[in-house]
């Protein structure tokens, strides 16, 4: 009751955090539980950690309550995320990653079962051996080996009792209830997405604030997904995979929405479904047959939808890593659609930002020989023999974008970019060619990259670097020059006579000119006005002569 009242509402919360922390097999659990499962996305700071925190511990320290609480817990905070819709702080299911999945638990089980079964079958062959044996004293042996299996038993569950160790089946049990109450939770953030997602302009316009379309617990749900992905059902792997392929492609255009049409996706939440795709994949190599072409056209358009102020950086790398650089995958047209995005990409933002679409580009020339033909400037475009479709930039699949056909001008201008890493970047591009056959690749990754520049973006002035280069030019030039050119401190020789006639003329001039504007606008106005006096006389005429007729006529 302490914990409603807000005057002890922390001290309350605070103790029994504590009391099912230190004794999580207390008698009245399933209450302590109830109320941590409550606050746990609590808007006030200090209870939503405290909570939080029970929470963690329960699920990494399994050994003092054997598991049973962890289960409790997940079912109940699945329960009260189906209870409020969605519409939890993001905390609420991110204790989800402190979760341990024991994958050893299935062989034990096998294992288990099978010495079960060998014990089973010695039994019965001792026993079809000793059954026609009417020896004297078999009944003593029998009910001495009746007492020690039932010693052992007893003293199995006694030991089982005193050390909180569940058997191989019971925990494999608990894990197998904790998993499908993870996954349910997470399907049903999905599922409630794609339904705020699919919502039309007017139930966006009709809501008072929009909040009823939000999903804060998805960037959370991706990340349990992407941890779990190897522990996920095959059977319900296909609609997870159709769920984050709706998802990536969004509603509309997340990049132009505003803050209170929370319904869209923003270009971060996308780019995290496409990653999550493709770790599903990895992790289920064997099992799954999904094409994934449809992610690398979202990848292809979202590129052009990125913001830097608006979006996560270290998102969008980690996705370059992920589908470009370890994609196993080599398709000509898809990569050449890929490095000509990329190089685009490079000239519109930030250094961090070009650094990391740098490396994934090299990354793909280096896989793709054929694709280094871009480099080559000649006069229609790339020299990739054969028929090539024709360059189509806007085009949504890279397959269709005809980028063979085009060059890497971009380059060149980001060998002069200001930045030195990228511009330094930029002419190593350069300096590869179709006939290196290089098949060692980089060793940087786009996170890498994208990271280093991100922290170096508030030390790096480029001003200075600027002033610093043409200080060394100019110390490089010859003795001769250098000799001619005096000195800006030396005044002596200037002469300030010819200096101020100089600059009574320049503001003359100045002058002048700001006259003749003012005159001609001055005079195009009078023509103006004088051309609307003219057009009224010339009205007023008719009018004149359209009444003299009505008079003769009435006449």
């Amino acid at each position: 009751m302490l914990e409603k009242k807000p005057s002890f509402q922390h001290v309350a919360v605070r103790c029994i955090c504590a009391l099912l922390d230190a004794v999580p097999h207390f008698n009245f659990q399933e209450s302590l539980l109830g109320v941590i499962v409550k606050n746990i996305g609590s808007s006030d700071d200090v209870i939503r950690k405290l909570c939080c925190a029970t929470a963690k511990s329960l699920f990494t320290n399994e050994g003092k309550h054997g598991g049973e609480a962890t289960v409790q817990t997940v079912r109940m905070i699945a329960d009260h995320v189906k209870a409020h819709n969605c519409q939890l702080h993001p905390d609420s299911i991110e204790v989800f990653l402190s979760l341990s999945f024991d994958e050893d638990l299935r062989r034990q089980e096998k294992a288990a079962n099978e010495d079960n079964r060998v014990k089973n079958k010695k039994n019965k062959k001792r026993k079809n051996l000793e059954e026609p044996s009417q020896m004297p004293g078999s009944d003593k042996k029998k009910s001495r080996k009746e007492l020690m299996t039932k010693m052992r038993e007893e003293v199995a569950a006694d030991y089982k009792a005193a050390s909180f160790t569940p058997d191989v089946t019971e925990r494999r049990v608990m894990q197998t209830q904790t998993l499908s109450a993870v996954f349910e939770t997470y399907f049903r953030i999905l599922k409630h997405t794609m339904q705020s997602t699919s919502a039309s302009q007017e139930e966006i316009a009709d809501s008072d604030s929009g909040a009823s379309g939000s999903h804060p617990l998805l960037s959370p749900c991706l990340k349990g997904l992407g941890k779990f992905s190897h522990l996920i059902d095959l059977d319900f792997m296909g609609d997870l995979m159709i769920y984050l392929r709706k998802l990536a492609a969004g509603s509309g255009n997340s990049g132009n929405c505003s803050q209170k049409n929370s319904k869209y996706l923003t270009v971060s939440e996308r780019l995290q479904c496409c990653i999550i795709a493709f770790r599903v994949m990895r992790s289920n190599l064997d099992a799954l047959n999904v094409d994934l072409h449809e992610f690398f056209v979202q990848l292809y358009n979202i590129m052009l939808e990125y913001s830097p102020g608006r979006d996560r950086g270290e998102v969008l790398a980690e996705a370059l890593k992920l589908m470009l650089c370890e994609d196993r995958q080599h398709d000509m047209q898809k990569a050449a659609g890929f490095v000509k995005r990329l190089a685009t990409f490079s000239l519109c933002f930030g250094s961090a930002e070009s650094m990391a679409a740098l490396v994934t580009l090299k990354h793909l020339l280096q896989k793709n020989i054929k694709c280094r033909n871009l480099l080559e400037n000649d006069a229609g475009g790339g020299s990739v023999s054969g028929i090539i479709a024709k360059f189509q930039p806007y085009a949504l699949d890279p397959n269709l974008s005809g980028a063979l056909a085009s060059v890497l001008w971009e380059l060149n201008l980001l060998s002069k970019h200001y930045h030195p890493t990228v511009s330094t970047m930029a002419s190593n591009i350069l300096s590869m060619s179709s006939a290196q056959n290089q098949v060692h690749l980089s060793i940087v990754s786009p996170q890498q990259a994208f990271m280093d520049l991100s922290l170096e973006r508030e030390s790096f002035r480029p001003q200075n670097e600027s002033m610093k280069l043409n200080n060394k030019r100019k110390k490089g030039s010859g003795a001769s020059k250098s000799a001619s050119i005096e000195p800006i401190s030396d005044t002596s020789s200037i002469d300030e006579d010819e200096v101020r006639k100089k600059l009574s003329t320049h503001f003359n001039l100045l002058r002048d000119i700001k006259e003749n504007e003012r005159l001609r606008s001055e005079l195009d106005r009078t023509t103006l006005y004088l051309q609307l006096y003219e057009q009224h006389k010339k009205q007023k005429k008719k009018g004149k002569t359209k009444t003299k007729k009505s008079e003769v006529l009435t006449a």
